[in-house]
């Protein structure tokens, strides 16, 4: 089985240009300051974008998020939403990307420090920002169930890391990964500080017993983009759907399960800790909401969007 973030190798990722702090570099040629806040202390966040017929998807809640986790973590981005928008698709025409196959990492740093020091006081010359645009198609097949391990590691409180921040201090996620894929599985499933299910460590899970879909409380996972427009289009299509606790007990025994990601959408989950979910392939629940997803992203991405 093949994970929900792993994709197919293109060539054409060599030649790509890379966006750094207002310029493109080719790939080779792009870099940072080694005393650059995010290199020196995981300082930094990031925003993840889908391309869609030409046109980024989503990409009002995306930079919602961004500015939340900017106010957030005291940033001055030195630019409006508007003109990140305008720099992401400005590497986007750069490397002549038209497809859906493409992926986009926007990541931003508190910047450069005089030396190193977690101290925001000791960074100078404002924020670096640098955008990764590249061609990724899934290697995952539609009708490819992910396998889960429920780790050790627990998503935290918010008096400890908010877990709604998109930060690069990533590393519980990183530890649950190692776990999972060392246990033979795909991805991790974390659990919250209270035993109850929360997320994935790289996607948001769900759920579902008979016909209704189940989600976490959203307390103790990232605020998913996709994880929201599946929620809404669950109450907008009347599929009950309920934002709630629930624990390993209701997942092993659940009739689906899926999980949700801007790189890989929708993707439905066969096995979780060894046991198989459902029959073990995709139930017609996930199957309706798949459906429903793509539909919303060809409504907000119509195929006649052309690039400037």
């Amino acid at each position: 089985m093949v994970g929900t973030h792993e994709f197919l190798e293109d060539e054409r990722n060599q030649d790509v240009l890379v966006y750094v702090n207002g310029q493109l570099f080719p790939r080779n040629e792009a870099k940072i300051s080694v005393f650059d806040s995010a290199f020196l202390v995981g300082d930094g966040f990031w925003e993840s974008f889908r391309l869609h017929n030409g046109k980024l998807a989503f990409v009002d809640q995306h930079l919602a998020r961004l500015k939340a986790n900017a106010k957030a973590l005291d940033y001055d981005l030195g630019m409006s939403p508007e003109q990140i928008v305008e720099e992401v698709y400005k590497t986007v025409r750069a490397n002549h990307m038209t497809s859906e196959s493409v992926h986009i990492r926007l990541m931003i740093t508190r910047g450069t420090k005089r030396s190193p020091s977690q101290d925001p006081r000791a960074s100078v010359g404002g924020p670096t920002i640098v955008i990764i645009a590249e061609y990724k198609a899934p290697r995952r097949q539609s009708d490819e169930g992910i396998n889960l391990f429920t780790v050790h590691v627990r998503r935290g409180r918010p008096d400890v890391q908010d877990p709604k921040l998109h930060t690069h201090s990533k590393l519980n996620c990183v530890l649950s990964c190692i776990q999972a894929t060392k246990a033979g599985a795909n991805e991790a499933l974390m659990l919250d500080p209270h035993g109850f299910v929360s997320t994935c460590n790289s996607t948001n899970f769900f759920i579902v017993r008979n016909k209704q879909v189940w989600t976490s409380t959203g307390q103790y996972c990232l605020n998913g983009i996709t994880r929201g427009n599946i929620i809404e289009l669950c109450r907008r299509n009347q599929i009950t759907l309920y934002e709630k606790n629930f624990s390993l007990y209701e997942v092993y025994s659940a009739d689906e399960a899926f999980v949700t990601g801007t790189f890989g959408g929708v993707a439905y989950v066969s096995v979780v800790d060894g046991r198989i979910i459902g029959d073990g392939r995709m139930g017609p629940i996930t199957k309706y909401v798949r459906e429903l997803y793509a539909s919303l992203l060809d409504e907000e991405c119509p195929a006649e969007t052309k690039l400037d």
